[in-house]
């Protein structure tokens, strides 16, 4: 395992991340543990069953991640990250349903011009 300093991270976080893909990186703040750094890669945590559908899933929820980029990382279908996302009750969409009506009326009015 190596240590890394709140203050050396600020500095140079790129050299923990560096050294987070050799092996696990504790990040001490005023000589106390305070958080740890995992490569996923290098662990082989992200190739463990469900993780990578997990972590996407958990990203794409809080809005890190759009809905396609969130199913190419699980690996999975559009389709298919729609309907298990759906079945966890994760909306698709982020609307009020004043935004939604005015988006139906917009398409109502786009249609009777056809």
């Amino acid at each position: 395992m190596k240590t890394v300093n709140v203050s050396g991270l600020k500095n140079n976080p790129s050299e923990a991340l560096r050294m987070a893909h050799e092996d696990i990186v504790l990040v001490m703040n005023r000589n106390e543990p305070d958080a740890v750094m995992v490569g996923l890669k290098a662990s082989k945590i992200i190739g463990m069953p469900g993780v990578r559908k997990a972590l996407t899933t958990a990203l794409f929820k809080d809005g890190n991640l759009s809905l396609a980029r969130s199913a190419k990382l699980a690996d999975m279908p559009l389709a298919s990250f729609i309907a298990h996302v759906s079945r966890l009750g994760i909306p698709i969409i982020d609307q009020t349903a004043d935004e939604v009506e005015d988006d139906l009326d917009t398409l109502d009015r786009w249609l009777n011009q056809a």
